[in-house]
């Protein structure tokens, strides 16, 4: 096991109605600004329970956040701040608009040009507005770390950032707020903490066995209840409690501590996402499966660990056994009703070009655990994903 420091200092308040305990986790005195995304969050209560439980203070809204939350959208959240003085915010909704709360939090506090910030990735990051967040969908684990990704939609950049200034200082978890999510959604969740879970274990070994192990129990737990989610007639609770537990753990930088990380898999995703749109998790389906195929050598240690442990696979060759957990995984990502080739998104041979140039231009050209996903390693990976 590596070397390593780990530091989380969010307070996790998990449990059904946990809403009301913003009413002592907000300082009394705070100027708070509250972002969501669309309506859904007012049709369901719960702004409306958020509200109730921030009592007399003084509560601005900024509505809009987008399911990729944009840096311009961002910066009119921004202005908001500065005009009203605010110095408290709070996230209400799931992965993007957490994200795009930590942005603003930097960028409200930000000398100089806010853009610098994500051309950074987050390493000129001084300070951040305190915030909190109220979890509704269950995905990208930005309620319990400092890092987030932004789109720039006029230039079609996607960018991660990340400062040690942004941990939220608690976040409130209530699985019951899942209960109106389309079931498109939870899948999405499914699959995102999924492939989180995989990018920080399926590197090559380091003698790191509790890593190890909590990442497999995670990656078992999903694809345990994932395809119950999709199939139960109405929301059970403990599941809907599992997910929301499984996703926060997956990126909470708990099981990354002391292990090689992967992330190639992410940035190429990243690319889909901003240039044609397709959902993150979806971008994450297409991309892994033919990803660990073409790193099958480097990746092969694990492969076979991951292929025993997680999909019981013990019979057959090294190379057999490791082309059945690469089935494995795309059967499982297709069972959660989400696609995992180019054309099935309408998309072929025609836009790799493009995307390798946009990977280029963000200086995405050594990423995995060893560097050596080269722009035209990256290039066989999009072809073997059409």
């Amino acid at each position: 096991m590596q070397n390593f420091e780990f530091y989380n200092p969010t307070q996790i308040v998990f449990g059904a109605g946990k809403v009301e305990a913003l009413s002592s986790l907000v300082p009394p005195a705070a100027r708070v600004l509250m972002l969501y995304g669309g309506a859904s969050a007012e049709k369901t209560g719960t702004l409306a329970e958020v509200r109730a439980a921030l009592g007399s203070r003084q509560v601005d809204e900024f509505g809009g956040i987008e399911a990729n939350p944009t840096y311009e959208t961002l910066m009119k959240a921004v202005a908001l701040v500065q005009l009203k003085k605010t110095d408290f915010l709070l996230a209400v909704g799931g992965g993007s608009v957490i994200d795009g709360t930590k942005f603003v939090a930097a960028a409200a506090c930000f000398e100089g040009d806010p853009w610098e910030i994500l051309l950074q990735h987050g390493s000129n990051v001084t300070q951040a507005l305190p915030f909190g967040t109220v979890l509704t969908l269950p995905a990208t684990g930005s309620e319990m770390n400092n890092g987030a990704v932004i789109t720039r939609r006029e230039i079609g950049a996607k960018l991660p950032f990340r400062s040690q200034y942004l941990f939220p200082l608690f976040s409130v978890l209530d699985p019951t707020k899942t209960y109106t999510l389309p079931l498109a959604q939870l899948a999405n969740g499914v699959v995102d903490a999924f492939v989180h879970t995989v990018e920080q274990y399926l590197t090559y070994p380091v003698n790191a066995p509790v890593q190890d192990r909590f990442a497999e129990s995670l990656l078992q737990t999903l694809i345990d209840i994932g395809p119950r989610l999709l199939a139960a007639p109405e929301p059970v609770y403990d599941d809907r409690a599992n997910l929301m537990w499984a996703a926060t753990m997956a990126l909470n930088g708990l099981i990354g501590a002391g292990v090689p990380q992967d992330w190639a898999t992410h940035m190429i995703g990243h690319e889909l996402t901003a240039l044609h749109h397709i959902d993150h998790a979806r971008t994450l389906a297409i991309v892994l499966p033919a990803l660990l195929n073409e790193c099958r050598d480097a990746k092969r240690a694990k492969l076979l660990q991951y292929g025993e442990r997680v999909w019981g696979i013990t019979a057959g060759s090294e190379d057999e056994r490791i082309s059945a957990a690469i089935d494995k995984t795309r059967d499982f990502f297709e069972r959660m009703g989400i696609a995992t080739r180019l054309s099935a998104y309408g998309l072929g041979a025609d836009v790799i070009d493009t995307l390798i140039a946009q990977l280029e231009a963000h200086g995405m050209t050594q990423l995995g655990e060893h560097g050596d996903i080269t722009p035209a390693v990256s290039r066989r990976i999009l072809e073997a994903a059409l």
